[in-house]
């Protein structure tokens, strides 16, 4: 990873239409741009709100092609600017199979990888299995003029095997695009433990592999379609160090560019005090690959 990089987050509303989004995320590229940011990372399907919340066969027409439309235009952009981005799309990859696509764009405007979401939820309100083929890219690092990056999205973030794997793939930091909230319906105090749960597990795929991370939610109510029900995204993007500390973090309402340094010789360092990559005993690990132990 580049000794000293500059990364972003972009926090934000994703509620209007497809233009719309794109170009508030376009306008905080630029901001990102000019704070010299290496890298800026979206929220989870950013394009458009979350059409998840449920089952509608018409949502299908919101898929797009890779490469398509999108991703020429951000592509466009990370060329200008010189800077690494990190966008989720919808992506229809042939008639009736979609995949929910983290795309990686280098700074002279290639594609330098994509990710197919491999975690697939289905719960009230997150009716992702319906839409969504389960990724079959496997957890590969996508290699980039910064570095090597560790992309996964959203329900992905609470799996440690996916934060492992892209580790010992040789992915430099772990990148989470995200669209979660709370149910109106759930106590502050359920609220409040869900958030804490959320951040504490991302940090501990940073101290468990030594390496940082960077978690880009949503914010803002979006409504259920012909309900009166809905999901507050709870905001809170961060970015931590290789030891889980908290470097920038966001509340849970604002509109924010999070903006901070890492430094690429501190991964290494953190790894030689806490050698976890060494002490594991991958000569005891084979039930991993079990659904369940009897």
């Amino acid at each position: 990873m580049k000794a000293n990089l500059i990364v972003s987050a972009v926090q934000q509303p994703c509620n209007a239409d497809r233009q719309t989004n794109l170009d508030f995320s376009i306008a905080k590229i630029h901001e990102a741009a000019a704070n010299n940011a290496d890298l800026v990372v979206l929220p989870e399907l950013h394009l458009g709100p979350y059409f998840c919340q449920n089952e509608d066969f018409n949502h299908f027409d919101l898929a797009q092609a890779i490469p398509g439309a999108t991703t020429e235009t951000l592509a466009d952009v990370a060329k200008k600017l010189g800077i690494v981005i990190v966008s989720t799309i919808f992506e229809k990859r042939a008639p009736g199979l979609y995949h929910n696509t983290a795309v990686v764009f280098d700074k002279d405007g290639s594609i330098a990888g994509k990710y197919r979401k491999m975690h697939i939820p289905d719960d009230p309100g997150f009716y992702e299995k319906y839409y969504f083929t389960p990724g079959d890219i496997g957890f590969k690092p996508i290699e980039t003029s910064i570095g090597k990056l560790g992309v996964l999205v959203c329900w992905d973030q609470w799996f440690p095997e996916a934060a492992r794997l892209m580790a010992l793939a040789g992915a430099e930091m772990l990148i989470y695009p995200t669209a979660i909230g709370w149910d109106a319906e759930d106590t502050h105090e359920e609220q409040q433990r869900q958030l804490d749960a959320w951040v504490t597990i991302q940090r501990a795929h940073a101290v468990a592999n030594g390496i940082p991370v960077i978690a880009c939610n949503r914010i803002g109510f979006e409504q259920a379609p012909d309900s009166d029900k809905g999901i507050r995204f709870w905001g809170n993007s961060f970015i931590a160090g290789p030891q889980g500390e908290i470097i920038a973090r966001a509340n849970a309402s604002d509109i924010v560019l999070l903006n901070c340094g890492l430094d690429g010789a501190r991964s290494e360092h953190v790894r030689r005090i806490w050698p976890y990559l060494r002490d594991r005993r991958i000569d005891s690990y084979g039930d991993l690959t079990k659904r369940f132990i009897d």
